[in-house]
């Protein structure tokens, strides 16, 4: 069974950014799972913002906006999933399925790999919200707590910085992390 690194944070707290260097850190193959269907502007340019942040990254992209187990990957590669809340509301809106699903989606999606790195969005507030998005918005916070439960490390994101709440991920030296982890702002973010 692989290890599981859950990232959280608010949107542009930088968790991507650093999900990504953790992620160019490990030696051996490197997927990037994909869960985003862009259905604005705005959607395609963010995408087109983390194809230029993971460039030269050595990462294969894999778009894969449901079952993130059926990822074409190595046994010994290590998967950056970005990210979890586009998987559940795809699951969700898109498919009927429920949060039990995609939680156990991503647990296989680690037992066929060295290590997944999960990338999510924490901290939303359902208060005043309608019915579905009340009950995505509980959906996602349940995931949350529970990918947390079975992660051997957990990051939160705040003010662009890593802060971990559970395990090391320098305790993975052993298992082949090999480089430092920098953050660095965004050139476009005012933070």
């Amino acid at each position: 069974m692989g290890k599981l690194i859950l990232i959280a944070g608010a949107n542009d707290s930088g968790k991507s950014l650093y999900g990504e260097q953790l992620a160019a850190g490990f030696d051996g193959p490197k997927f990037y799972i994909a869960t985003m269907i862009p259905q604005t502007e705005e959607n395609h340019l963010r995408i087109e913002k983390h194809r230029q942040q993971r460039a030269g990254m050595g990462f294969q992209t894999l778009e894969l906006p449901y079952m993130v187990s059926d990822a074409s990957v190595t046994e010994n590669g290590v998967v950056l999933l970005e990210d979890v809340s586009n998987l559940l509301a795809n699951a969700v809106f898109e498919k009927k399925r429920d949060m039990e699903c995609v939680f156990r989606d991503i647990c296989a999606l680690r037992d066929r790999c060295r290590c997944v790195i999960a990338v999510t969005i924490s901290g939303l507030c359902a208060e005043g919200f309608d019915g579905g998005t009340t009950a995505y918005i509980n959906a996602l916070n349940e995931l949350n707590q529970k990918l947390y439960d079975h992660a051997d490390a957990a990051i939160t994101m705040r003010d662009r910085m890593p802060h971990t709440e559970k395990g090391d991920v320098h305790a993975f030296d052993s298992i082949t992390f090999c480089r430092p982890v920098y953050i660095q702002r965004d050139p476009g973010s005012s933070v």
